[in-house]
């Protein structure tokens, strides 16, 4: 884990060793947010797609704006903690901003994966993507998996 999560000039150097080596690389991003086995399915599926694993993980401001106040349940240092620890994944960036636009346009990965809760055309960035010859892949959705669902369950 030591390591992983990276600010976006170091991650932009890493990228570079990388390709400069042929390794492909595939990019998600998520607010992460109470980590759970629908989020382990979606990384994991992500890393088989190709080599380097980056995950940007929405900042706590960007989660409520997204999510509304309640929002996030897990603060950004323990969430970008969890998702560094997790064997797939080779780098964690923070983000602040609502949609990840700026970091796709700036690392332009590979490959671009999203979980199954998306379909191909509200996928932000895929357009960057394709039109430098890149892949969108929408990772089939865990039933019963949802941040969202687990909140409402505990509620309940």
């Amino acid at each position: 884990m030591p390591g992983k999560l990276k600010s976006l000039d170091e991650l932009q150097r890493a990228i570079l060793r990388a390709k400069a080596r042929g390794r492909k690389i595939v990019f998600t991003n998520g607010c992460f947010d109470i980590l759970h086995r629908g989020h382990l399915h979606v990384l994991r599926a992500a890393k088989a797609l190709g080599d380097v694993l980056i995950v940007a993980v929405n900042s706590d401001r960007s989660v409520r704006q997204i999510k509304g106040p309640s929002r996030p349940v897990i603060a950004e240092a323990g969430r970008t903690e969890l998702i560094a620890a997790l064997e797939m994944v080779d780098y964690v960036i923070l983000f602040d901003q609502a949609d990840p636009c700026h970091l796709i346009a700036t690392l332009q990965p590979d490959v671009l994966a999203k979980g199954g809760d998306y379909g191909r055309e509200t996928v932000v960035g895929a357009d960057l993507i394709e039109g430098r010859g890149g892949k969108v892949v929408v990772i089939p959705y865990l039933k019963g998996f949802s941040t969202t669902e687990i909140i409402e369950r505990v509620r309940n």
